[in-house]
């Protein structure tokens, strides 16, 4: 059976109906087959979601969402300034072998290989 997804203002709902229902005098599975859910997702939702209001779920998911899409932004822009590292160390390597090469041909030097600039 497939699992469902609940927003978080269901999850807070149900939270509630659990603690009415602890209240009356169930015990903590029952209330949960109650309810719908096992035991194990009351803990997880009570732990990340226990006395919350409805607007400050929403809250946590928005930022939780922002802070998704900017870790993905820092995770391209790192990307692209390492390439862009990568290009320019690669460039002023080219840059430095075709420097050699004009003092080599300035100063009549022959190449490392043997040859002549000439």
């Amino acid at each position: 059976m497939p699992s469902k997804r609940y927003k978080p203002e269901e999850i807070i709902a149900k939270l509630r109906q659990v603690e009415v229902l602890l209240s009356q005098g169930k015990t903590t599975g029952e209330a949960c087959r109650v309810i719908g859910i096992a035991e194990q997702t009351y803990y997880r939702w009570r732990k990340d979601y226990g006395g919350m209001q409805v607007s400050q779920a929403k809250r946590l998911k928005s930022l939780e969402q922002e802070n998704a899409r900017l870790k993905r932004l820092v995770a391209d822009l790192s990307l692209d300034k390492a390439i862009l590292d990568e290009a320019i160390r690669g460039n002023f390597e080219a840059l430095s072998d075709a420097a050699d090469v004009f003092v080599m041909y300035k100063h009549n030097w022959s190449y490392p290989s043997g040859g002549s600039v000439e």
